[in-house]
């Protein structure tokens, strides 16, 4: 059995908010991910409010293993953001299957334009369909500090 097999027996992925374990999804983000680091649980708990947020879930204790976040207009567009997999949980493809879910949850809807960035875990959504900008002159940024 591969890790990939075990970890869908493990863990559970759902949309269910009220699953959602806040304080863990902040302390991960607020400490560990390099661009949420410091971030406030107001301005965490904003985000979720106003996004599609998805969970992985150990079926036996029910606790939290991994989030992303998913921020859309449900029929054309997606950016899926605030990936985190619990140190405890990775290697095992549960990044992959929660992004995964995510993009299979809004493709029913039409949407079609599905964004994500990444430092360092390029291969992770490679394997699912993710790649490169085709044109990244087109696209610009407003950062505002």
């Amino acid at each position: 059995m591969t890790d990939r097999d075990m970890s869908e027996q493990r863990h559970e992925i759902s949309s269910d908010p009220a699953r959602l374990d806040h304080a863990r999804i902040h302390h991960w983000l607020s400490t560990d991910a390099y661009w949420a680091l410091d971030r406030t649980r107001e301005k965490q708990d904003l985000a979720v409010a106003g996004s599609l947020n998805f969970g992985a879930y150990d079926r036996a204790t029910g606790e939290q293993a991994a989030y992303a976040r998913v921020v859309t207009d449900h029929a054309t567009f997606a950016w899926i953001c605030d990936v985190y997999v619990d140190r405890g949980a990775r290697g095992q493809g549960l990044g992959t299957r929660i992004v995964t879910a995510a993009r299979d949850h809004l493709a029913p809807l039409g949407v079609s334009r599905f964004l994500l960035a990444t430092k360092d875990a390029h291969g992770v959504y490679a394997n699912i369909g993710f790649a490169p900008l085709e044109a990244p002159d087109m696209w610009m940024a407003l950062q505002v500090s």
